[in-house]
């Protein structure tokens, strides 16, 4: 089965919408996993408009599913991360202010910066995770960088996917048998919802774990959480 892991950025957006605690993140999270997700997700930015550095350390007590922090390899997110020692860490490019990730990593361009930094998380005994698009080159370069896993963004199936394109699924099938063949452990995530998981994992070879937070926060406004989660575990069965 493939593994569940729910960001939760937009809850922490919503409590810091109105400066108290409310929603509690962290009772969040016990919740999720209790409802049966398999892992907690978080991607902190600079400008800790959502996620704050005190809530990753603060989670850390709670998850104890797969706890999955994303971001940018910058000082002050490396810090962060061997401090709290999570599960996986995801290096994702986002620049300072964009709004989500647009796009995957240059593993080519990068390859000497990702190979340090991952090596420093591993050291610590820190799974990595390389966020990339669907193409045969940059997945060669995330295993040449030495990371155990990489993450596909899919924005770009999902798009395909609501226009009834069900061709858009074709590169990340390429990507996926590319990952196996090199030994890769696969991700994915972003855009993924309720409507598009079940036929993204049937089609994928050897996804082991999903990331999904907007569609899945949104789809619990009105279903609720418990609802929610256990439908998405049952299209990942």
């Amino acid at each position: 089965m493939t593994k569940l892991s729910v960001n939760i950025n937009k809850i922490a957006t919503l409590r810091n919408a109105r400066g108290g605690n409310v929603p509690n993140l962290l009772q969040v999270a016990i919740d999720l996993q209790n409802f049966g997700a398999q892992g907690i997700t978080i991607h902190p930015r600079p400008d800790e408009r959502h996620i704050r550095y005190q809530d990753a350390r603060d989670l850390k007590a709670v998850v104890h599913t797969e706890y999955n922090i994303e971001g940018n390899p910058q000082h002050n997110f490396i810090d962060l991360v061997l401090e709290c020692k999570p599960t996986q860490v995801t290096l994702v490019p986002d620049a300072i202010g964009a709004i989500t990730s647009s796009a995957g990593w240059d593993t080519i361009a990068n390859q000497s910066y990702l190979t340090e930094v991952i090596q420093e998380f591993q050291r610590h005994g820190i799974r990595t995770s390389i966020f990339v698009d669907p193409i045969a080159a940059m997945i060669e370069g995330a295993q040449k960088a030495g990371t155990e896993r990489i993450e596909l963004y899919t924005e770009e199936f999902a798009h395909q996917y609501s226009l009834g394109n069900k061709k858009g699924i074709d590169p990340y099938i390429k990507a996926a048998e590319i990952a196996n063949q090199l030994g890769l452990g696969i991700n994915a995530g972003h855009d993924l919802s309720l409507d598009n998981i079940q036929f993204f994992k049937e089609n994928i070879p050897g996804l082991l774990e999903v990331s999904i937070g907007h569609a899945l926060i949104s789809e619990s406004l009105y279903l609720g959480f418990d609802n929610v989660v256990n439908m998405y575990l049952r299209k990942l069965k």
